[in-house]
């Protein structure tokens, strides 16, 4: 998969990377890979612990909530 895609950075982003590329010793375009793959893995994360929140919200009753409504003199 060979995209090609243009975008636009300000200038402090640019002076920060060409300065990150020459003390890492790495070319620009892989800095910005790896700080894209880091940065993916934290959205990914974020969206999984959102998602089990979520998910445990909706799932997860207090003991009060559970047995609210039921009439346990007849079990």
């Amino acid at each position: 998969m060979s995209e090609s895609y243009n975008f636009t950075l300000d200038a402090k982003t640019l002076q920060s990377l060409q300065e990150y590329s020459e003390l890492l010793k790495r070319p620009i375009d892989i800095v910005i890979k790896e700080a894209l793959e880091e940065y993916f893995v934290k959205v990914e994360k974020e969206l999984l612990e959102k998602a089990m929140a979520d998910e445990n919200a909706l799932t997860s009753l207090s003991y009060d909530e559970f047995w609210e409504g039921l009439d346990t003199d007849e079990m």
